[in-house]
C-alpha cells in the first residue's frame, strides 16, 4: 500500500543440526545479527539451502548461509567468508523497490511495488534478471507474493480498477496473467493492502487467504488456487488508510490468525488481533486491549499445534502459546518480518539488519 512505505524475514537451512529442544512455553529470544548494513530496509525474505534472498529499498540481495574458502592471489592470502551480493535493477535510472520475493527450485522471483510494477525471474545460474510481467498504471502497487507449488504462484496488489489486483502464473513463473474484476469480489472504498512484511497471503494446500487493509479490511478466500474467490468480513480495526490487517497466517485449513492495527498509533491494542477456527469464514477479536499493539507480521511456530504464535514489528517481538489469547513481550528490538526454520529458530529482517532469532 502506497500509504505505508515503511515489514521479510525468511528462513534458511543450517549446515549442522541443532539438537536443542525448546520448551513449550518460550521465555526469551536470543538475537544474533547475521547481516548488518545501515542502508538495508528489508520487508521481504526467502531462502534455499544455500542463500538468504531479500528485497530492500534499492536492491535485491543474496547472502550465503555457509562460508566459502577463498584464496586471493593479489595479497597472497587465504580465508573463509560468507558471500554477499547485491543486484540493483533500475527504471529511468532509479532503483526499483522490492517488497515481495520468492525462491522456487533455485530460481528467484521479485516484484517491484509502484508504477511501473515489474516482476523478474532470476535463474539460479544467472545474474541477469528476466522480465516476466510488467504493469503500467498510476494506481499500481504490489504488496505480496507466494506460490502453491513449483509451477503455480500468485501476487497481490492494491486495486487499479474495482477489485484487488491479482496476477497468477501456471507455468513456473514464465508468464503471469492479471485476473479480471469480473471474477473477483468488488473492492470497497479505501480497501487495499500493506506491503509491510510480504505476508498478506497465506496458503495451505490449494486454499489461499489474502488479507486486505485500509478503510476496509477483509479476507479474500480461494479454495482452488485462485480460480474462484469469495470474501469474508473481519472485526479488526479499520476505517482509516493506515488501519487493518498487515499480516495473516494459517496453521492448517481451519486455524488462522491476523494482526495489524494502526502503525501511526503503535501502542494501541484494541481490535488489532483476530483469530479464525473455521477457515476464515468468521473471525473473533482476541487479547482486546492487551499487548501487543501494532505489529507488521505474525507467524505460527511450526509444530506448535496451532497455539504458538510470534508477532513482530518495529516495536518489538511478542509470543503467545494459547492461540493469541494472551501474549508475552520478549524484546523491544524492532523488525519488520519473520520466518521460521523450525520450532526454535527463525530469521527476522528490518531496518539495517537481518538476524537469527532463537526462542528458548
Amino acid at each position: 500500500m502506497k500509504y505505508f512505505l515503511l515489514c521479510f524475514l525468511f528462513f534458511g537451512f543450517m549446515s549442522c543440526k541443532d539438537d536443542y529442544q525448546r520448551p513449550i512455553d518460550v521465555s526469551k529470544v536470543i538475537i544474533e545479527p547475521i547481516l548488518s548494513d545501515s542502508m538495508l530496509s528489508v520487508r521481504a525474505l526467502d531462502f534455499n539451502d544455500e542463500f538468504i534472498f531479500y528485497g530492500s529499498a534499492d536492491h535485491i540481495g543474496k547472502y550465503a548461509l555457509t562460508s566459502q574458502f577463498k584464496i586471493s592471489l593479489n595479497d597472497v592470502s587465504a580465508g573463509s567468508e560468507k558471500a554477499h551480493s547485491k543486484n540493483v535493477i533500475t527504471h529511468v535510472d532509479k532503483p526499483l523497490h522490492f517488497r515481495a520475493i520468492k525462491a522456487i527450485k533455485g530460481d528467484l522471483f521479485v516484484i517491484s511495488i509502484t508504477d511501473p510494477a515489474k516482476l523478474y525471474k532470476l535463474y539460479r545460474k544467472s545474474n541477469e534478471p528476466k522480465l516476466v510481467y510488467e504493469e503500467h498504471n498510476e494506481k499500481v502497487f504490489y504488496d505480496s507474493m507466494d506460490f502453491w507449488n513449483d509451477e503455480e504462484g500468485i501476487a497481490i496488489g492494491d486495486p487499479t480498477d474495482d477489485c484487488m489486483s491479482i496476477i497468477i502464473t501456471r507455468n513456473g513463473g514464465e508468464t503471469w496473467t492479471k485476473l479480471s474484476c469480473d471474477g473477483l469480489p468488488e473492492a470497497k472504498e479505501g480497501e487495499a493492502a500493506f506491503a509491510a512484511s510480504d505476508t498478506n497471503i497465506s496458503i495451505v494446500g490449494d486454499k489461499t487467504w489474502v488479507a486486505t487493509g485500509g478503510k476496509s479490511s477483509r479476507i479474500m478466500f480461494s479454495p482452488d488456487k485462485g480460480k474462484t474467490w469469495e470474501v469474508f468480513e473481519t472485526p479488526i480495526l479499520q476505517g482509516k488508510e493506515t488501519t487493518g490487517m498487515y499480516s495473516v497466517d494459517f496453521y492448517d485449513e481451519n486455524n488462522g490468525f491476523a494482526i495489524g492495527g494502526d502503525y501511526t498509533k503503535p501502542n494501541d491494542t484494541l481490535a488489532n488481533k483476530i483469530r479464525t477456527k473455521d477457515g476464515g469464514e468468521t473471525w473473533k477479536v482476541v487479547a482486546d486491549g492487551k499487548g501487543p499493539g501494532y505489529r507488521s507480521c505474525v507467524q505460527y511456530i511450526p509444530n506448535g499445534n496451532g497455539k504458538e504464535l510470534v508477532a513482530i514489528g518495529f516495536k518489538g517481538i511478542d509470543y503467545s502459546n494459547d492461540s493469541g489469547h494472551s501474549w508475552k513481550h520478549l524484546s523491544d528490538e524492532g523488525f519488520y518480518t519473520i520466518r521460521f526454520l523450525n520450532d526454535s529458530v527463525a530469521y527476522a529482517a528490518g531496518r539495517g539488519r537481518i538476524s537469527k532469532l532463537t526462542f528458548r
